[in-house]
């Protein structure tokens, strides 16, 4: 028996060894088919995978958890989250939306009122005589109708970003707890290593580089 056929027979045992082993490994990691037959082609590749190490436990029920504590308190699911600095930065967008919603509603409701009693012909709205000479009216009602209206549309600006700040600080605060339980260890690192072997058929090596992934 030549040395060819020794070195084809003895590549086929460790082959057929490799299978054996790699089946067994699959079974016992309960991997699909289909990320089976990838795994295994990338390997042909020249790509190695390393075992995933689990570092810390997760907690399915924490993301639901900080966005409950922020929608009933804006800021609370950041806290809960220990993302202290995201706070005060919640509190400050939100204080500031409705401060603005309350300020042009109130001016507003002032214009509109002043605005009506013109209408149905008085003269003792604040904007009639604001100076106290007499004059006339120093805001007119055109200039009152604008004023209403112009106020209408900021605060109603300002309540669709108060809803939308307070939608956005629910959806941050589930968020950040999905990704504070993304292993973001050292581990995760790729990496690429040069490997040879022996080509079995032809019986001469075969030089090249290896992608480590190890995740």
């Amino acid at each position: 028996m030549n040395k060819n056929l020794l070195l084809l027979l003895f590549a086929f045992l460790m082959f057929q060894s490799s299978f054996s082993q790699e089946e067994e490994k699959t079974e016992q990691t309960k991997k699909t088919p289909d990320t089976d037959s990838l795994t295994q082609k990338m390997e042909g590749e020249g790509v190695t995978f390393e075992e995933v190490t689990k570092k810390e436990n997760i907690n399915p029920l924490a993301p639901s958890k900080a966005a409950f504590y922020s929608a009933i308190l804006p800021g609370l699911g950041q806290i809960y989250n220990k993302r202290y600095w995201k706070a005060p930065i919640v509190w400050g967008a939100l204080g500031t939306s409705i401060y603005v919603y309350s300020f042009n509603n109130t001016e507003y409701r002032r214009a509109r009122n002043a605005f009506k009693r013109r209408l149905a012909g008085f003269a003792d709205d604040e904007f009639y005589d604001i100076n106290g000479d007499g004059s006339g009216p120093d805001v007119s009602s055109e200039a009152l109708q604008e004023a209403q209206e112009s106020s209408q549309r900021d605060r109603d600006l300002a309540l669709v970003i108060s809803i939308a700040l307070y939608a956005l600080n629910i959806i941050d605060a589930n968020v950040d707890s999905h990704l504070k339980q993304y292993n973001v260890s050292d581990d995760l690192a790729v990496d690429f290593n040069p490997y040879i072997e022996i080509n079995p058929f032809t019986n001469r090596p075969n030089y090249g580089m290896a992608m480590v992934i190890k995740f």
